[in-house]
């Protein structure tokens, strides 16, 4: 015939791959190929997938703006505590006196169930901004009451004091401090 046919031999394989090992050696090469290009965009999508299922989950803006409260705390009386709702639970905003942060501060921190000094609970010595919900089993203690001055749960008697440390009952722990910056007359929960 008149058409020549080019010479492929340099481009064909070595005689050491035409062995089985070597031909099993070019499937698993060949398979990673196609593996990966038709994982990685496989693994992409399902990423992508789940990344929107979890973004419907998320809180909307509306949520996430009520996940802070601003309060003037001008309007609060020395000596007098105030509730607040936030996050659907009541916050407790105490202007407290003198004569009970000197009371709070006077208490040996070692005799405490959950050992904590005032100092650490507060950042204003005159501001205790707390979560009112007892540690025992989430009932609402009364503000300014029980036998410490503080805060008193009458649903099983857990009493605490100016500070909203557990004095007496069976109450665990502490009353919650939340994450607050205080700017001048401007508290800032959340």
């Amino acid at each position: 015939s008149d058409i020549k046919f080019p010479d492929y031999g340099g481009y064909k394989k070595d005689e050491k791959y035409r062995t089985p090992a070597g031909r099993d050696a070019g499937k698993v090469f060949a398979y990673m190929m196609v593996g990966g290009a038709i994982g990685a965009p496989m693994i992409y999508g399902a990423k992508t997938i789940v990344n929107k299922f979890v973004g419907v989950m998320a809180p909307s803006a509306a949520v996430l703006a009520l996940g802070t409260i601003e309060i003037n705390l001008n309007e609060i009386p020395e000596g007098k505590n105030m509730v607040f709702k936030w996050r659907g639970k009541p916050l407790f905003v105490r202007h407290r006196a003198q004569h009970e942060i000197d009371q709070v501060r006077e208490v040996n921190v070692s005799d405490l169930r959950d050992p904590q000094k005032d100092e650490d609970r507060v950042k204003d010595e005159k501001w205790l901004i707390l979560l009112g919900v007892c540690t025992h089993l989430g009932c609402v203690p009364i503000a300014n009451a029980g036998d410490f001055g503080g805060y008193y749960c009458p649903c099983h008697g857990s009493h605490y004091d100016a500070s909203g440390r557990i004095r007496k009952g069976p109450a665990p722990l502490n009353l919650a401090v939340p994450e607050y910056t205080i700017d001048g007359d401007t508290l800032l929960v959340g």
